[in-house]
């Protein structure tokens, strides 16, 4: 029986950045890390190009405006978990508006946090994406099935 050609999930991050510390958002009621830190994310939309699909969810996530411009891609990371995802985690140079929480049934709480200061619950890729950025390597693999 032939096999379909393999597929691979796309995600956009956003590292928002401020007086050298980042944000996170405390994940909850998602199925996945519920309780851990993570970054305002999402997946790619098709026909969607993956900086607008990055400040669709910078939008919808934390209530700011982004052109998607403005976006600068830091690191990308394949990583496998139950299945293979390719992240790409961009920084906004500018955003207009607050950040806030604009879904609470699915975060807890958002907070800034020192790039070295990491809460103890923070998903591991995300914390070898987070050192990726900050060490400007544009590319890691993370293969860790726990995270």
């Amino acid at each position: 029986m032939p096999r379909g050609r393999f597929k691979l999930i796309a995600e956009v991050y956003l590292l928002f950045g401020r007086g050298g510390e980042l944000l996170l958002s405390k994940r909850a009621n998602t199925g996945y890390r519920d309780g851990d830190f993570g970054l305002v994310s999402g997946h790619v939309d098709g026909g969607e190009p993956l900086a607008v699909a990055a400040a669709r969810e910078a939008l919808e996530e934390v209530g700011v405006l982004i052109d998607p411009g403005d976006l600068r891609l830091k690191t990308v990371m394949h990583r496998r978990h139950e299945d293979e995802r390719i992240g790409f985690f961009f920084e906004p140079a500018r955003w207009t508006g607050e950040i806030i929480n604009a879904e609470p049934h699915k975060c807890d709480a958002l907070g800034w946090f020192a790039p070295d200061a990491l809460p103890a619950n923070t998903i591991g890729y995300i914390r070898e994406a987070i050192r990726c950025a900050g060490a400007g390597i544009p590319y890691a693999d993370y293969w860790n099935k726990d995270d």
